[in-house]
């Protein structure tokens, strides 16, 4: 099951956290993998480039700016002329800025709308072409528990754009579902990555390991239970999944905040 063999995948914000584990999972599921990464992160590439090459699927990594129409379409289409065919898309790359609503400029707004919200959008209007092409293609989303079943204070604009990217999602399944084209999204909760053990922008270490202790499976999450879902989503056997937001968070949403 969930064989991906000779399937090509996009991994966006892939030199790590929940970006690198998919990539590698989906490499050891059978696909072929390009590696979208944002060097000004300071996260390095090489890592996961080799132990996708490891699995012995062909792997290619890129610079991309997800805010740059121009650097999406050069990714897209490079992975399209070297690996053949873009059939999964995983549009991953996300930022997160800790401001009070109150202090929230334009500027700030923008920033995370543009990575989060339309940096999914680019990545999936340049892959389009090719998936209608072939009648086939998996559109998937990280989006979040903030905006879709629970707040996050301080981070509005943060709430909004993943909040945003599942209506995408929805209309996208709509729209390109009969075509072959399945869209879905993944709302994690606190998985421990760069970017939740942020302190200034995320929670820090401190509390994931809060969020962990509290979690009714007694753990934390982890890159790699966001994989496993994403290996799933891209599969034939997710063929009647569409336009869905898969929440992954070990039940933590359903209790109170004060457990």
């Amino acid at each position: 099951m969930f064989d991906l063999t000779d399937r090509v995948a996009l991994v966006t914000g892939a030199a790590s956290g929940i970006g690198a584990a998919t990539a590698i999972a989906l490499a050891e599921a059978g696909a072929d993998v390009a590696l979208g990464w944002y060097p000004p992160d300071g996260h390095d590439v090489e890592p996961v480039r080799i132990r996708v090459a490891d699995t012995g699927r062909k792997v290619l990594t890129h610079e991309l700016d997800v805010t740059s129409s121009a650097s999406v379409d050069a990714c897209v289409a490079n992975t399209a002329e070297k690996l053949g065919r873009v059939d999964i898309v995983i549009a991953n790359a996300g930022i997160a800025r800790t401001v009070p609503s109150l202090e929230l400029s334009d500027d700030a707004w923008n920033l995370v709308m543009e990575v989060d919200l339309a940096g999914a959008w680019r990545c999936f209007r340049a892959a389009l072409p090719f998936m209608v092409k072939a009648h086939y293609g998996r559109l998937l989303v990280t989006s979040s528990i903030a905006g879709t079943v629970q707040a996050w204070p301080e981070h509005v604009h943060y709430s909004a754009a993943k909040a945003g990217v599942v209506g995408m999602i929805r209309t996208l399944a709509v729209e390109f579902g009969g075509k072959g084209i399945t869209a879905n999204a993944v709302a994690p909760g606190t998985v421990a990555s760069p970017q939740s053990l942020d302190p200034v922008n995320s929670m820090g270490p401190e509390g994931v390991a809060v969020a962990a202790r509290n979690n009714p499976t007694g753990r934390g999450g982890t890159p790699e239970d966001v994989a496993a879902l994403y290996v799933y989503l891209a599969s034939e056997e997710a063929g009647f999944m569409n336009g869905q937001l898969l929440v992954l968070n070990g039940g933590r949403s359903l209790l109170n905040s004060d457990f």
